[in-house]
């Protein structure tokens, strides 16, 4: 059965290309990294307020909450039996922190809040191998109470041109304690078996391949949420956890209670469970959405809750952060449901009829692939902007294998204006460069006339001289507890890394960090394929 309506004079088959060329043209700018204008910050600043606001007036019925912590207790309880807080590991996150610290600075400990020390005692997680009693380090942390504790810092990101992404910065060593649970309990969910290729972090795959079948057959409806992250409740959020008294507390020990925003405005004591920003925001988050799907899918279905049906009706859902999948016949109860538990709907989004999905980056139609290319960076114009050209290339690369030569010969001359002209590539290749269909030995003669070229003989290929991007580097030497804590934590998560590895790692890390998000262009020898 043909999915497509007869439009006169235009051939069935050239629906997706027409689809996906209006939807090039119309969203090409549409994540262009610049700040929004400030009444649309202003806005989405207020909605951040406005969504907290309402937790003040969100209450389940009775009975859908019963059903909630039933549903909870049998997709978790197993999944959690031996979750032990006392043998995690803690560690630092790559982004920033509210109290500015960075890079090595992360492990000169300043701050630790009194209410994480029944979970995550400040000796055994702040120094994992200890430290001395009299030690100066020791003498220099002060101990936060409650009441003293710095609030998350709430900042708008660029997203869209229509409104910026709102996201809290978290402190330094609630982050590091959040680290901790996160890991172990992503791993958990990731391969348990309610939850197993139903609940993803790492491979949005899954519902990339569910997006685009559906396009064809209809059986499953794709669903984005707005402001997902600000609407999880936290006593709903903590009762998933109650079959583990110890985890669920631990997880409200290392939650923030306040936000500032950028005016200086205080906005608490938070109810929701935690912004984007915090570690266990994603994980928390798609159980939550993964529990009110399967609630949803036995109350229209009137299956009880049992462990059986249960995990029946779970293999119908499938959840990345969130970007939901669920069966369009039950695409209304669903919705339903996540609007008892105080989840927005984003209807613009949400396809559940018709022959569009939408799930994971990947826009389907019809069996189709139609997501345009994203231009996110404004044009380059000097070399020292390495982000905008590494941006550029890629957008270049992206429209010349979708076919849209021109625009990619137009992107790759501007590009060319600051850089010289580039090489031609493979996608595997650490080199800033064309990709092409052209035949190998066409490339190569290109590569000779424009590049320099050598012959490497110990991994007997030949290599050309081109433009690599290299993180930026900034001398931050740690040394004592501190350095020690660093070293201890990178043998625990990489133990394989011992000997000559470990020691260049050492005489790197310990001297000096990369600046997160920073790049810059250095010509290096490197293969083009």
């Amino acid at each position: 059965m043909n999915p497509y309506s007869k439009i006169s004079g235009v051939d069935c088959s050239d629906y997706p290309t027409l689809i996906e060329g209006v939807r090039q043209i119309c969203l090409t700018f549409k994540k262009i990294r610049i700040e929004c204008a400030p009444k649309r910050t202003q806005s989405a600043l207020q909605q951040f307020i406005g969504t907290e606001l309402l937790f003040k007036e969100f209450s389940v019925p009775s009975e859908d909450d019963s059903s909630f912590t039933a549903v909870s207790f049998m997709l978790y309880s197993d999944l959690l039996r031996d979750f032990n807080v006392a043998d995690l590991l803690c560690k630092h996150g790559p982004g920033a922190t509210a109290d500015k610290f960075a890079g090595n600075d992360k492990y000169r400990w300043r701050f630790w809040y009194e209410r994480l020390e029944p979970y995550f005692p400040l000796i055994g997680n702040a120094y994992p191998m200890g430290i001395e009693s009299d030690s100066e380090e020791l003498d220099s942390i002060t101990v936060v109470p409650v009441e003293q504790e710095l609030p998350v810092k709430v900042v708008a990101v660029p997203k869209t041109l229509k409104s910026p992404r709102i996201i809290a910065i978290e402190p330094c060593c609630v982050q590091y304690a959040q680290q901790a649970i996160k890991d172990e309990l992503v791993s958990r969910l990731e391969k348990h078996r309610f939850t197993h290729g139903h609940i993803n972090f790492r491979d949005q795959v899954v519902n990339q391949r569910l997006a685009m079948k559906s396009s064809i057959d209809g059986r499953l409806a794709t669903i984005d949420l707005s402001d997902a992250s600000d609407r999880v409740p936290r006593h709903l959020a903590l009762r998933m956890f109650d079959s583990n008294p110890d985890l669920r507390d631990a997880i409200d020990s290392c939650r923030s209670t306040m936000a500032q925003l950028p005016d200086g405005r205080l906005v608490g004591p938070l109810e929701k469970f935690a912004s984007m920003g915090s570690a266990l925001c994603f994980p928390v988050e798609a159980m939550y959405f993964y529990t009110i799907c399967v609630v949803a899918l036995l109350r229209a279905q009137n299956l009880p809750e049992t462990a059986r049906n249960i995990f029946e009706v779970s293999r119908m859902v499938y959840v990345y952060g969130d970007d939901l999948i669920v069966p369009s016949t039950y695409a209304d109860a669903v919705f339903d449901h996540l609007q008892k538990y105080n989840c927005k709907v984003n209807s613009s989004k949400t396809f559940y009829c018709g022959s569009f999905r939408e799930s994971c980056g990947v826009d389907a139609f019809g069996g189709y692939e139609v997501t345009p290319t994203y231009v996110t960076e404004q044009c380059p114009k000097n070399r020292q902007q390495a982000s905008e050209l590494i941006s550029w290339v890629a957008a270049a690369n992206h429209f010349y294998k979708k076919g849209y030569w021109s625009t990619a010969q137009s992107i790759f001359h501007k590009v060319e204006k600051v850089v010289g002209i580039l090489p031609y590539v493979s996608e595997f290749s650490p080199l800033l460069g064309r990709n092409s269909f052209l035949s190998p030995s066409v490339v190569g003669f290109w590569n000779r006339k424009i590049s320099r070229m050598r012959y490497h003989e110990d991994f007997h290929s030949f290599e050309i001289k081109g433009l690599v991007a290299e993180p930026v580097y900034r001398t931050d030497e740690l040394e004592d507890y501190a350095a020690l804590t660093k070293a201890f934590l990178r043998l625990e998560s990489k133990p394989d890394i011992l000997g000559s590895s470990f020691d260049d790692w050492c005489s790197l890390s310990l001297d000096r960090i990369a600046l997160h998000g920073a790049v810059t262009l250095k010509l290096r020898w490197a293969p083009a394929h």
